[in-house]
């Protein structure tokens, strides 16, 4: 098993950017050592002959329906329900800042 010590949470911490009081790093320690010991358990199951198992659900497929074109709103009325426009569109935030 995996050697965890609080300098291990310490670092956790820190590489995930976030804040742990040391109770909360005591908890989050003892949480990571069940989670590897689970696994350790696993790792003692035999699994030699058995097929792998790509889906949960093998007999699952996706459903989909016909993709059929309704009645559209007009433009007007549908830029009027918008909170800023510019030439017929709808104005968003940007996403990509420009360096």
């Amino acid at each position: 098993m995996a050697n965890l010590n609080k300098q291990t949470i310490q670092n956790l911490i820190g590489l995930c950017r976030i804040n742990c009081s040391d109770e909360e790093q005591e908890s989050l320690l003892v949480d990571l050592k069940k989670i590897l010991e689970y696994i350790e358990q696993l790792h003692e199951i035999d699994t030699e002959n058995v097929a792998p198992c790509y889906h949960v659900l093998e007999g699952a497929s996706n459903v989909t329906r016909e993709d059929n074109v309704g009645e559209t709103l007009p433009r007007d009325l549908f830029l009027a329900n918008a909170p800023s426009q510019i030439g017929g569109m709808i104005r968003v935030p940007p996403v990509i800042k420009q360096s």
